[in-house]
């Protein structure tokens, strides 16, 4: 890419529970002549989205496939169990595994964590989806474990959550397609999400997006030109007065002499 030249859009692919809004406005904020397309898609879609270049990058589950893709974690999600408001557990602050042993386990289809042996008793069947899932936690059939953004996106007032620290947490991680140099925009997101001033100098494209040099200099001399930001003079009866002021003798007011003689006898 040559330094004028601006690519023309951005795709960046979200699952389920990610919030990319702040990173979003500071995009806009920086490259106002780039847009941004959001795509949505699921938690187990989002890797072969990437994968098949339907976006160029996406906030994603970990773990994804590291021969195909790059990816960068950003952050760690705790894990609650989602309960009916009723439930005991709700007496607690936090929930162990070992309370969930006597409970139907709801382990929908699309549950990303990494368990090893899912606690509690497993429900007859497995539901499609999280979403499933919690109708079936509202029907009081079982109760439901999932990263706390998914707990608050499929918020019920008859439901309610609590902590589980002894269950995997889930990572959320910036991902995009293996390549042996990072495209620029991927390069201007990666910048975004790490907190990068627009000034870095792998900001590649929004330094591009900046007015050149050469006219920031011929607008400040056409500003020159025109006389704006010149000092302001001061009126022409007050600078008369002030030149007057500035030519009276030192000695006192004018038409004095400076000095007197010895009185005259009489």
């Amino acid at each position: 890419m040559t330094g004028s030249e601006i690519p023309s859009s951005f795709r960046l692919a979200y699952v389920p529970g990610v919030t990319p809004t702040k990173w979003v406005r500071v995009w806009h904020q920086r490259l106002p002549g780039v847009p941004l397309e959001l795509l949505q898609t699921s938690a187990a879609e989002a890797p072969g989205l990437l994968a098949e270049r339907g976006a160029d990058a996406g906030l994603v589950r970990l773990p994804v496939d590291r021969t195909l893709l790059s990816a960068i974690p950003l952050y760690t999600e705790t894990t609650v169990v989602v309960i009916p408001k009723g439930h005991v557990a709700t007496a607690a602050e936090e929930v162990s595994l070992a309370d969930l042993a006597d409970e139907v386990v709801l382990h929908p289809l699309d549950d990303l964590l990494d368990w090893e042996a899912l606690p509690g008793r497993p429900a007859i069947e497995r539901p499609a989806t999280t979403a499933d899932a919690v109708e079936l936690v509202a029907a009081g059939v079982g109760v439901l474990l999932v990263p706390q953004s998914l707990a608050r996106l499929h918020h019920r007032k008859d439901l309610t959550y609590r902590p589980v620290p002894q269950a995997p947490a889930s990572r959320v991680a910036l991902s995009w397609p293996q390549e042996e140099t990072t495209p620029d925009l991927v390069e201007e997101f990666i910048g975004i999400v790490r907190g990068r001033t627009v000034n870095s100098t792998r900001g590649r494209v929004a330094a591009a997006a900046q007015p050149p040099a050469k006219e920031k200099a011929r607008a400040k001399a056409k500003r020159a030109e025109t006389g704006e930001g010149a000092r302001r003079k001061p009126a022409p009866g007050r600078q008369g007065a002030a030149d007057r002021r500035g030519t009276a003798p030192k000695g006192g007011r004018s038409g004095q002499a400076g000095k007197r003689g010895k009185p005259r006898g009489r």
